[in-house]
């Protein structure tokens, strides 16, 4: 746990209609980020999502200072420290040089010196910026940032003798070690193994929520983003599609493109009925309960979303009565130890993926009934109407 000396004033930040461009070959602008809006709170951990070539990088590049909007506003805690001209709302422009935004960046690769040691990278995160610490206070603040990130006994240690995850929280600590308001990385895991991302974010994750400094990263992992972020921001093509917590955008997604990017998606054709109070689909597998708020009327067709965690499986053979769900063949099978994902054909062609505890084994070429199971009681999945764009939402 860190000490009261190690917890952090971490300031809000709020981006109002930032855009980004770039001057392409031929002269072309190309909009890297498109009219983006973010509030962050003081102390949260917030991930920007998306694939290669969203814009998370160059949003967080403009936050840092790193970069420079073509238009919008950027706010530090109550300091605004970007506004650039906008055509619709004339403004003066102002800009905040990146040294004196009071934010810490983590890059990565790490980016540490490799002629200095540990220690003496710590302390240059420390003269790199305004704030003035006297020889005391900075042996004092290095040898808490070690304690802090679990490398004590590493100051004297050069950066070629440690591990991929040594470098990176040593990276941490020099981010850290001015005390700043906002922490900004930008897919500071990615060049790390399988085992060693795990582990790493993890002590990344504590110290963080630790010390309660704000944080906003940069990931193309869906798992990183949800089990790191308080929210995420799922951006692609340069919009951020939606901004929420990690369940709403797995059980709530605005858009089929946001579904399928924030884990697994199957989608089935429904029919909208108002039997009840509630909206049902009714489907092969199923009537399942809907969020209706995307869907015009009853009778409607809609494209229902489910998880393959909302399929249950269970065996059938051609002399059993017709079943309630559908009956499907088992085309590919994937275990996991604690589950089992299923690839299913159901008998009109619809291909179909389905997780189940293991508890129970079907084999390739199994028949099966596939019926859709609530994970909760008064859930709802997400529906969109037939013929929903997959990418950005109307607004």
């Amino acid at each position: 746990m860190a000490s009261n000396l190690d917890v952090f004033a971490g300031a809000a930040v709020s981006v109002r209609g930032v855009s980004v461009m770039y001057s392409a070959n031929g002269g072309d602008n190309v909009v890297a980020v498109d009219r983006a809006d973010l509030d962050v709170g003081p102390g949260s951990i917030i991930a920007l999502l998306g694939p290669s070539g969203c814009g998370k990088t160059s949003l967080l590049r403009s936050i840092a200072g790193l970069e420079e909007p073509s238009s919008g506003e950027v706010v530090i805690g109550e300091r605004t420290v970007s506004t650039c001209p906008n055509p619709a709302v004339p403004t003066k422009r102002s800009w905040v040089q990146p040294e004196q935004r009071d934010v810490g960046m983590v890059f990565q690769d790490g980016a540490l010196f490799p002629h200095l040691t540990v220690r003496q990278n710590i302390v240059f995160g420390l003269r790199a910026t305004r704030k003035k610490f006297s020889k005391p206070e900075i042996a004092a603040r290095v040898d808490r940032l070690l304690e802090l990130v679990d490398l004590t006994s590493y100051g004297d240690r050069m950066p070629s003798t440690l591990s991929g995850g040594q470098q990176q929280r040593v990276a941490l600590a020099r981010s850290l070690a001015p005390q700043p308001k906002v922490l900004l990385l930008d897919e500071p895991f990615s060049a790390l193994d399988t085992a060693l991302r795990v582990q790493v974010r993890a002590e990344v994750a504590r110290i963080l929520r630790d010390i309660g400094v704000t944080t906003i990263f940069v990931t193309h992992d869906q798992d990183e983003a949800f089990v790191l972020g308080d929210k995420v921001a799922v951006m692609q093509s340069g919009r951020i599609e939606q901004f929420g917590t990690p369940d709403e955008l797995y059980r709530s997604p605005r858009t089929p493109w946001v579904a399928g990017f924030v884990g697994e998606a199957n989608f089935v054709v429904g029919t909208v009925t108002d039997e009840t109070a509630a909206e049902i689909a009714a489907t092969p597998i199923g009537m399942i309960p809907i969020d209706d708020h995307r869907v015009n009327s009853a009778d409607s067709k809609v494209q229902v979303l489910v998880r393959p965690e909302q399929i249950a499986l269970t065996s059938w053979s051609n002399s059993d009565d017709r079943p309630v769900g559908e009956v499907a063949t088992v085309v590919n099978v994937e275990y996991y130890g604690h589950d089992v994902r299923y690839e299913l054909q159901l008998d009109d062609g619809t291909s179909l993926a389905a997780r189940t505890h293991s508890t129970e084994l079907f084999i390739r070429g199994d028949r099966v009934v596939a019926t859709f199971q609530r994970r909760q009681r008064n859930s709802q999945s997400a529906a969109f109407s037939i013929g929903s764009t997959s990418g950005t939402d109307d607004r």
